[in-house]
């Protein structure tokens, strides 16, 4: 069901069915996205750095990270443009977070892995030690 938001951009109020933002933003979005692209498909402007890109169309650099994380604009062309981590803000071209933040994760999460199994087979023998019982008696009547 369509609820009713503001837009993001204009503060206006517009039904939210497809998209993030008004009609009237969507189009203006649309308008930057090939202001930028047309702009980084000429062949001298391929080594363009994101500021040189902003610089020469007037699209803020938010919106460009935005057409490269939407796959609107493939980095394999363009050797100098990137995007931040959405973690740390360093410069990466592809993915969400980059390598050290990943690593930082997947390391506390294994962290997290070994805490836990270790917690359990202490529970375990602590268990095993007040449940289990010995009788004298009965060791020596198995024997027999």
């Amino acid at each position: 069901m369509p609820e009713l938001l503001n837009c993001p951009r204009c503060n206006k109020i517009f039904v939210k069915a497809f998209r993030e933002v008004c009609n009237n933003c969507h189009q203006q979005e649309e308008d930057d996205f090939q202001k930028v692209y047309h702009y980084v498909r000429k062949k001298d402007n391929r080594r363009a750095t994101i500021h040189e890109v902003e610089e020469a169309t007037g699209v803020e650099k938010e919106f460009i990270y935005k057409f490269i994380k939407q796959g609107r604009i493939s980095l394999h062309s363009f050797p100098n443009l990137a995007y931040p981590c959405e973690s740390c803000g360093t410069m990466i071209r592809e993915g969400r977070i980059c390598s050290d933040c990943r690593g930082n994760i997947t390391d506390g999460l294994e962290r997290l892995d070994i805490e836990k199994t270790f917690a359990e087979r202490n529970k375990r023998e602590e268990n095993s030690k007040i449940t289990t019982y010995h009788s004298v008696n009965n060791r020596f009547d198995r024997n027999r």
